[in-house]
């Protein structure tokens, strides 16, 4: 195993930061792969997954079975990671810019499209590279003005090549569940059945430019703008969304690892180890068929309903009551799906985001994703 220090921008006198990245395997021949957690930093289970995948991957690096190189960033935002307010972190949203920390990464097809025009050809494997090598040179060419720009450069900067991109996050309570681009739905089945997700989630744009997204847009931006030239979907990103934010325990961790494990094996960069693909829980859906419902006013917030369920229209999900005027509200699904993910939080303010069902048939548009 390798550990690199990349320094962050100091935003301030006597702050620096840095992020570790962990590189196991041969780097610059066969397949790669990329795993980051915490890139919210107050979301907490996959960091203790990619510690024990790590474990694991030393191991295997030991044996000699790794044909590959696979990158490991246990802790992708030290910048989110000390952002306590009065005792509880806060490390979703920068504090100075008020971010978050997830969104506005570099729209990468932008950037390499006039330095790829005129040098693509015919040779799908030529392409490739050659669109990598410009992300490459044009990232490692960019100067950060700010921390928090600096470290989505050396994020990208550890991910651009990658042939696979893991984002491991959590929901607020949740049952596991993955992003996805719409045009990379097959891979995600293999995923969402080794991880045994509940829902996967996919959309052509998310909206927001997230990390994940970054490494697919790439690929589909270019093969829009040069159709005459064999482009694929080089890179297979996703985020994967490991249950909710009190789901942290060995038990668990051990074995989304193993899931995440299985997975490297099936992208070919594990020697002899082939992996056994269970069919998915659930069928990919669209992002836009997930209905989000908000409270329609403040007070104690009741579910009715467990997370993991598959509901039908007119099922009651959760009692919004207001106390000093017992006025009860009852969120009722409108659509038939699975109850994936639901708030943690049991007083709700007026409007917000409560629970999530994801269901089959579109119901809405634009912007797909939280603040």
């Amino acid at each position: 195993m390798q550990k690199i220090r990349h320094t962050l921008v100091a935003q301030t006198l006597g702050t620096p930061r840095e992020v570790i990245s962990l590189h196991f395997g041969p780097q610059g021949q066969g397949r790669k792969a990329y795993l980051q957690a915490g890139l919210h930093a107050d979301e907490h289970p996959g960091m203790l997954v990619l510690h024990h995948l790590k474990q694991r991957l030393m191991e295997l690096e030991a044996a000699g079975r790794l044909t590959g190189e696979v990158v490991l960033v246990p802790i992708a935002n030290p910048i989110g990671l000390g952002n306590y307010v009065f005792g509880r972190q806060l490390g979703r949203f920068e504090l100075s810019s008020r971010e978050n920390f997830n969104r506005h990464y570099l729209e990468l097809a932008k950037l390499v499209s006039e330095q790829v025009a005129n040098e693509l050809g015919e040779d799908i494997d030529v392409n490739v590279e050659l669109i990598r090598e410009c992300m490459r040179t044009s990232l490692q060419a960019m100067q950060p003005r700010t921390e928090l720009e600096s470290l989505r450069l050396i994020l990208q900067r550890l991910a651009c090549d990658a042939d696979c991109v893991l984002d491991v996050h959590c929901d607020s309570e949740a049952m596991l569940h993955i992003y996805v681009h719409s045009e990379q739905q097959a891979e995600a089945r293999v995923l969402a059945g080794l991880t045994r997700a509940y829902a996967t989630l996919h959309a052509l744009e998310q909206g927001g430019n997230s990390f994940d997204e970054s490494f697919t847009a790439v690929w589909y931006s270019l093969r829009q703008a040069f159709p005459q030239h064999p482009i694929p979907m080089a890179t297979f990103a996703a985020t994967v969304e490991l249950r909710g934010l009190n789901d942290v325990s060995h038990e668990l961790a051990k074995t989304d690892a193993e899931a995440l494990l299985a997975y490297l094996c099936h992208q070919g960069l594990i020697a002899d180890m082939p992996p056994d693909v269970p069919l998915p829980l659930y069928e990919p859906t669209p992002l836009t068929a997930v209905e989000v419902l908000n409270a329609p006013h403040a007070g104690v917030v009741a579910y009715r309903a467990p997370i993991g369920e598959w509901v039908e229209s007119g099922t009651a999900l959760a009692d919004i009551i207001d106390p000093l005027t017992d006025r009860v509200s009852t969120l009722t699904s409108n659509i038939a799906g699975v109850f994936y993910a639901r708030v943690q939080e049991r007083f709700t303010e007026a409007n917000a985001e409560l629970t999530f069902v994801a269901g089959q048939v579109p119901i809405r548009d634009g912007y797909l994703l939280s603040a």
